[in-house]
């Protein structure tokens, strides 16, 4: 949900909060053989002036996000309706959490990181990190996020990209839970909402127009170009033009990608 007025200037509210908690719990999942686990060990991280204004609410916003993240678990594990009950739930994996309970711990960013009206949220399955899983970080406003591998549990700052890395790109977009900015550092990245057997490098957070892994971006460091292809069902449009699916077209250094006529992606290669 796009941010008000208010909030973007500085005035962030509970409600704000327990959406940025949802849309990581969302985009954390672990699958395992039987069941997926959700996060539930959350750092949420305020910017010192809004830490000071929000210290005496922090146990009834914590209330209301155990509320609001157990009804959405509630509702991935919900029986299916119409085709999906015709087709069975024998195959359908559970929504769990690994601990007893949700844990919400609050802390003022110390490092300056964290803009007024912003919540950086670093999620974990449980107290111990499990093998394989790199945690899940999400932000609100738009501002270089860390990227690469992030871990995090309760008290302790996760790593952020270190100066040394190489931004081979940037995409700047738009979602549900407003503009963002996206810095690729890897050869290849993929985008999409994730979720489910889909882990992607660039989660955007909207409709289920957009497929859980709707397209990569590659470089191609010897002929020092980029390229993209569409993986979707609704279709990815390059300046205008529909990408044929399956097919790598070349990306221009500026461009303009849309995600199922629903998000539009503004990529720039750095030089």
């Amino acid at each position: 949900m796009p941010k008000a007025l208010g909030e973007a200037q500085g005035k962030i509210s509970g409600r704000i909060i327990i959406e940025q908690l949802i849309r990581n719990m969302e985009l954390g999942q672990f699958e395992m053989a039987y069941s997926i686990l959700a996060p539930c060990i959350f750092s949420l991280y305020l910017h010192p002036d809004d830490y000071t204004r929000l210290t005496g609410v922090f146990d009834l916003i914590r209330q209301d996000a155990k509320q609001a993240l157990g009804a959405r678990l509630a509702q991935w594990n919900a029986k299916p309706l119409g085709l999906g009950a015709l087709r069975g739930s024998k195959d359908r994996k559970p929504y769990k959490i690994a601990s007893k309970d949700w844990t919400f711990e609050f802390f003022p960013d110390s490092e300056g990181v964290v803009p007024l009206g912003d919540v950086e949220i670093h999620s974990e399955l449980n107290e111990t990190p499990q093998p394989g899983y790199h945690g899940t970080k999400t932000t609100l406003l738009d501002r270089e996020p860390s990227v690469g591998s992030i871990t995090g549990r309760a008290g302790v700052r996760p790593e952020t990209r270190e100066s040394g890395d190489r931004v081979y790109a940037e995409i700047r977009y738009e979602d549900d839970s407003g503009p963002q900015l996206y810095l690729m550092t890897q050869d290849e990245i993929s985008v999409g909402r994730g979720g489910e057997g889909a882990q992607v490098s660039l989660a955007l957070y909207t409709n289920d127009e957009v497929s859980r892994e709707h397209l990569r971006v590659r470089r191609d460091p010897v002929q020092k170009r980029f390229v993209i292809v569409d993986k979707s069902m609704n279709g990815t449009w390059l300046n205008g033009n529909r990408l044929t699916r399956g097919v790598e077209e070349t990306l221009p250094l500026k461009a303009h990608i849309g995600v199922a006529e629903v998000i539009t992606l503004q990529f720039e290669a750095r030089p």
